[in-house]
């Protein structure tokens, strides 16, 4: 009998955590995955080879995993905050070691037959680092002195890793997640302004120490004209197709640049360009309001958090997707420039599709346990 009611117990208490996970998230990541595996298929001349089909197995299979992240007790999550952090740091030790090189950069791993990023995993490991510092530390020490240097080195040290590869989109993307969640702690506002300051002084040594092809794409960023043919191609052909576009679009499968392979990376990095390209301005709007919706549901899941350390996860993950959309689409329409940050959910690529699931799936975690407090011993 004591078995029976256990399993029933057991049951009762999944069914109880079915009812309180955020559907409305996992709906809008449903629709954004429907989204990009459209526009690969289409940018594949209507072929589900060799894109699609990989992408939707990939967003059924991670999908699956985020319930079942939502469904596990917050505690773990807690208690594998430092091994993850380590696991991920050393693996990012790794990369100038043994990492695999390509397009001139060294910032993948090959194991067990597979091929990953270890700043992907870090960007997750990092937010669930600092969100296990602040709940132990509590709010009364977030800005002593003391107190705010140890998460500076956290964050400090995988981009110092990252800016090896050289991967400096990435770096960026470890610097004003980390200080983002620093500010969402509660540490003084001060700290933030005389970091600015003293970033804009060090702005000409920062500038001196890129590297060659760094400094060429802000150069380019600035004046795409000035190398048209070469280190400026990929930004002029998205402005071009985007203006093409229009207000309603070429329709789909019609985008010329994307079909006839005027424009690079069509189904990574500019994504965007061939979905505004064939649903015109209309089309890049109600796929930019899709994004903010969902992250405004998953900030709002952080709100409704009574702990510190689900707070702090809920609102990581809501930074991550955020920089990884504003990102992405700033640089194919020449806001910023050009970095390799593909669109979450729609861009094809399965490591960044799994770290901002993985993300996610913690966030609805602590959604479905947003009532619990939670001790650090």
């Amino acid at each position: 009998m004591g078995d029976i009611s256990g399993t029933l117990s057991a049951r009762q208490s999944i069914g109880a955590k079915l009812t309180r996970i955020h559907w409305p998230v996992a709906a809008l990541m449903c629709l954004l995955a429907c989204i990009g595996l459209s526009a690969l298929y289409s940018v594949a001349g209507g072929n589900f080879s060799p894109w699609a089909e990989r992408h939707a197995l990939r967003f059924i299979v991670t999908l699956a995993l985020v319930i079942a992240i939502a469904l596990t007790p917050l505690r773990w999550w807690l208690s594998l905050a430092y091994p993850t952090y380590a696991a991920a740091l050393l693996l990012l030790a790794l990369v100038p070691v043994i990492g695999t090189e390509a397009l001139g950069a060294r910032r993948w791993l090959s194991m067990a037959g597979t091929t990953f990023q270890p700043s992907e995993l870090m960007k997750v490991a990092l937010v669930l680092m600092l969100a296990r510092y602040y709940q132990w530390l509590g709010s009364r020490r977030v800005s002593h002195p003391h107190w705010v240097l140890l998460p500076l080195v956290l964050i400090a040290a995988p981009v110092v890793l990252t800016l090896k590869q050289p991967d400096l989109g990435t770096a960026v993307l470890f610097s004003v997640v980390g200080l983002s969640l620093m500010f969402l702690a509660g540490v003084n506002i001060l700290y933030f302004v005389g970091g600015g300051i003293a970033c804009g002084l060090l702005a000409p040594i920062i500038w001196a120490r890129l590297h060659d092809y760094q400094r060429r794409r802000i150069e380019i960023f600035l004046d795409p004209e000035r190398d048209l043919l070469g280190a400026g191609y990929h930004i002029t052909q998205s402005k071009i197709a985007l203006g093409s576009g229009g207000l309603s679009g070429k329709g789909f499968m019609q985008g010329t640049q994307s079909q006839l392979n005027f424009l690079p990376e069509k189904h990574t990095d500019f994504i965007f360009t061939t979905f505004a390209e064939e649903w015109g301005f209309i089309g890049a709007l109600g796929l930019l309001g899709l994004f903010l919706l969902l992250f405004l549901l998953v900030l709002s899941m952080a709100f409704a958090c009574r702990s510190q350390f689900a707070r702090l996860v809920a609102a990581g993950a809501a930074l991550i997707l955020f920089l990884y959309a504003f990102i992405n689409i700033a640089m194919v329409t020449g806001l910023i420039p050009v970095v390799g940050v593909p669109l979450p959910l729609v861009s094809y690529g399965g490591t960044s599709m799994t770290t901002i699931m993985i993300a996610l799936g913690i966030a609805m975690c602590a959604f479905v346990n947003r009532t619990q407090g939670i001790r650090t011993g």
